[in-house]
């Protein structure tokens, strides 16, 4: 078995199939460059990104699958799963050899895992939506650090463009090291470096605005006066709601 290596993006993804189409040498286990270990009787393939190839195979796959398909295969890309890079790889394949209607066959294996992982993105998009709070920082810009799951940003800049389009805002994924940030007129990747601005991470009052500690109170006041005790259900609460996203929350902060 033949091991590709790609750099784990998603055009480095596209690419791998370009070539196994050219080599066609059978069955072959796919690495992304961060956790590939090299082997002591195996000589991998390493990927070379070609936008061409990758443009080739992308077209290709929006020529057989419809826009819900094409979506659950950029979602499933996003979770970042290794098994989903090789589902995807098995899927892409599968597609090319087979006729249209191919991806309704959930018998398949791959096919099946790319819509259990799509969903699980999709879940993990909804929820950043439902439970960012921003906090307005002294310079005029709303900020909110997250650490999803899923690389969700890409599914969220759109929801949050059209929701706050008259604020400056900055959503960053700490844990992948880039964020977005909204400036009245577009929507553009940034990357932040904290260790010259560590109180990002901290909130710490001389970052906030002076009214933030204002806003905070109205809103936990808010959430304090609509509860009503005798409903109060923390298990059904704790379903909605997980505690790993209640960091996230103002209402949740002593």
């Amino acid at each position: 078995m033949e091991i590709y290596v790609f750099d784990g993006s998603f055009e480095g993804l596209l690419c791998t199939v370009f070539e196994w189409f050219e080599r066609k040498p059978g069955k072959i286990c796919l690495k992304p460059e961060a956790t590939f270990q090299p082997e002591a009787f195996t000589t991998p393939l390493f990927i070379h990104n070609d936008p061409k190839k990758a443009e080739r195979v992308w077209k290709g796959l929006q020529g057989k699958l419809a826009k819900d398909w094409i979506r659950r295969f950029y979602c499933t890309y996003l979770s970042e799963l290794e098994e989903a890079y090789t589902a995807l790889f098995e899927f892409s394949c599968y597609l090319f050899v087979n006729p249209p209607g191919a991806e309704k066959n959930y018998g398949n294996p791959d096919v099946l895992l790319l819509s259990q992982i799509a969903r699980k993105v999709e879940r993990e998009k909804h929820r950043m939506e439902a439970f960012i709070r921003f906090q307005h920082t002294a310079d005029g810009i709303f900020y909110c650090g997250i650490d999803p799951d899923f690389n969700v940003l890409p599914l969220i800049m759109n929801h949050f463009r059209n929701r706050y389009a008259d604020q400056q805002w900055i959503i960053y994924d700490i844990k992948r090291n880039y964020g977005l940030f909204y400036d009245l007129d577009k929507v553009e990747e940034i990357n932040i470096d904290f260790k010259e601005r560590p109180t990002l991470l901290q909130s710490s009052a001389h970052v906030l605005s002076e009214k933030e500690g204002l806003y905070a109170l109205l809103w936990k006041d808010y959430f304090k006066s609509a509860n009503i005790p005798a409903r109060k259900n923390t298990k059904l609460h704790v379903q909605h709601v997980p505690k790993r996203y209640w960091k996230y929350l103002t209402e949740k902060q002593v």
